[in-house]
């Protein structure tokens, strides 16, 4: 370990990325603790301080898969949010995967407690707040409640137990490391199709490299509200598209397809303002903005998995599954599988 800290940490014009075999050696030191506490913190502010190469990120990304447990529960879409949260802004995509399952595209949610560097609400704190006990829910839990609903919700540092090892270390640091890139790209459940949210445009193309070197069929690469795969309801937004092997650029204005709206004041978001507001939007309801919001992402979702020809098609397709009540079911469906299997636990016990 200390012949990589040699290369990567020599300062901002010394330092060299690595091979991606040397990169894998890292990864495995790092993700085994055959590494020091000080050689991983030091690795992973000379890797942010460098910034991370195409090869460092795919040998990163395939260590973790390594170590974690995964699972082809359905043939869907994967979205990978950040795990540090949102501080300022709704997450439409926790509404959005239960519109899309009852579209009949199963979805693969991922996170973990809030990180750094944004320490945010997080989906796991959103779903703590709809009543389940994210603490005992266990990896059969959520494949249960995804066999029922067509959405799996997967605790990341449950399924990579090495991503909870290393969360006082990352805390510690306090800013962002390779972890944040790579744990969004684990796909538990061997997904063929992704959606993953950027905050800075520089990293689209090795974003989008990267995602078609790990084999995904399609993808769409989001510079997305507080860096997120949720696309912005009240302006254009600059995506990638990636198929058969290439990624294009390509802009989703929501004005020229009807559904702009300007969103409301920045306010303070909480779990339960999240929880109330996305299920106000799976009832067919609520504020315009999150209405819109949650109906534009699912029907860029739809296109970029390739079930509907357009987006357009996609939010006619959407959109009565909002108003007649069939998004908000499959959501019961999967509340109702989790409180399930969690009370027969209990009753085991």
């Amino acid at each position: 370990m200390i012949n990589i800290l040699k290369e990567v940490a020599r300062g901002k014009r010394g330092a060299k990325d690595l091979s991606y075999g040397e990169a894998e050696y890292a990864a495995e030191a790092i993700l085994t603790r055959a590494a020091s506490p000080v050689q991983i913190g030091a690795f992973l502010i000379a890797e942010r301080m460098k910034l991370e190469s195409l090869e460092e990120l795919e040998a990163f990304v395939a260590v973790c898969r390594k170590y974690a447990f995964r699972e082809p529960v359905h043939q869907g879409i994967d979205c990978a949010g950040p795990y540090d949260g949102r501080v300022h802004s709704f997450i439409a995509t926790f509404p959005t995967a239960f519109l899309l399952s009852a579209a009949g595209l199963p979805v693969t949610l991922h996170g973990s407690a809030g990180l750094p560097p944004k320490w945010g609400i997080t989906l796991q704190d959103i779903i703590q707040a709809s009543g389940v006990d994210v603490a005992g829910l266990r990896r059969s839990d959520a494949v249960h409640a995804a066999e029922a609903s067509g959405v799996l919700f997967v605790k990341s540092e449950q399924w990579c137990p090495p991503l909870g090892e290393l969360r006082g270390l990352r805390e510690d640091i306090g800013m962002r490391t390779i972890f944040n890139t790579a744990e969004k790209l684990i796909d538990y459940s061997c997904s063929p199709f992704i959606v993953f949210g950027i905050f800075h445009n520089t990293v689209f193309d090795r974003i989008s490299r990267l995602i078609v070197k790990l084999g995904y069929q399609r993808g769409l690469v989001v510079q997305g509200v507080e860096g997120s795969e949720d696309l912005y309801i009240d302006r254009p937004n600059r995506v990638y598209r990636i198929q058969d092997g290439a990624a294009e650029l390509d802009i989703i204005d929501p004005d020229s397809l009807g559904l702009e709206v300007p969103v409301p004041a920045e306010q303070e978001w909480t779990a339960l303002r999240q929880l109330r507001t996305a299920e106000e939007v799976l009832q067919g309801g609520g504020h315009m903005a999150y209405y819109n919001q949650t109906l534009l992402n699912a029907a860029a979702r739809l296109h970029a998995a390739g079930r509907v020809n357009s987006i357009e098609e996609g939010v006619y397709t959407c959109k009565p599954l909002l108003d007649n009540g069939q998004a908000w079911e499959t959501y019961q469906r999967w509340q109702h599988a989790l409180a399930g299997r969690r009370v027969a636990s209990l009753g085991q016990g």
